[in-house]
């Protein structure tokens, strides 16, 4: 939803710029909104606690801290 206010200042300021810089603005908006991240919100999320057992937790914690937090200065 767009707030009134804002569209009628931007209104207003687009009015005043050359095409070339209102397109500058829309690509500008046009980005603003593909960095919007997306994902799954973390209410619809809570249907997941306690499904998985305290042992296979316990493994994937174990592995990624294992396997996925090392740096390897050689490898650049």
């Amino acid at each position: 939803m767009i707030d009134p206010s804002i569209r009628d200042e931007l209104l207003k300021q687009l009015g005043q710029l050359t095409p070339n810089m209102q397109r500058r603005v829309a690509d500008f908006a046009a980005a603003l909104v593909r960095s919007v991240p997306k994902g799954t919100p973390g209410d619809e999320l809570l249907r997941f606690v306690g499904v998985l057992d305290p042992d296979d937790a316990k493994a994937m914690i174990e592995a990624i801290e294992t396997q996925c937090e090392r740096v390897d200065g050689d490898a650049w």
